[in-house]
């Protein structure tokens, strides 16, 4: 009884010690596409052009964000704080909303995280203005958070006015 090592075989007819079919031999991928092939998975669907109305959306977006910030820079030191402590506590509410499996936005997050970044980054700007470094900003802020009195988020206090 004659044994064929696998080397020696075809990759089309030989097959594996578990009976598995061994494919032919790639060549390696060089991140290149095959001139013949369509660029699209399905011959008969053409890349579409894109509607030239869609950079609009991105410049509504934009003209928004910018609105915001107008808004947020026109508010007072101490208002701007009081709004930072708020949509923390509305982040918290949100997660408690997600552990208890409860109904919610998952787009809410990411939209407060955001504005609460913004609201910190315009106080920054400002203490710049003051020309307060670095280090005393971060003094400054320790000092903020432990003077920080927490109570309800808005929309408990609403819920809580209702009642």
């Amino acid at each position: 009884m004659a044994t064929m090592s696998l080397a020696a075989a075809s990759p089309l007819t030989a097959s594996t010690p578990r009976g598995l079919a061994v494919s032919a031999p790639r060549a390696p991928f060089l991140g290149l596409r095959s001139f013949g092939a369509p660029a699209t998975r399905f011959a008969g669907l053409a890349a579409a052009p894109r509607p030239s109305g869609r950079g609009d959306a991105a410049v509504v977006r934009m003209a928004k964000r910018e609105q915001e910030l107008e808004e947020i820079r026109a508010m007072e030191t101490e208002n701007l704080e009081q709004e930072v402590v708020d949509l923390k506590g509305e982040l918290f509410l949100l997660r408690l909303k997600r552990s208890a499996r409860q109904e919610f936005k998952s787009s809410e997050f990411g939209r407060m995280r955001k504005r609460v970044a913004r609201l910190l980054t315009v106080r920054r700007e400002r203490e710049i203005e003051q020309g307060i470094n670095k280090r005393n900003s971060r003094k400054l802020d320790r000092k903020w958070k432990l003077g920080i009195v927490v109570g309800p988020p808005p929309s408990l206090r609403e819920k809580e006015e209702e009642d």
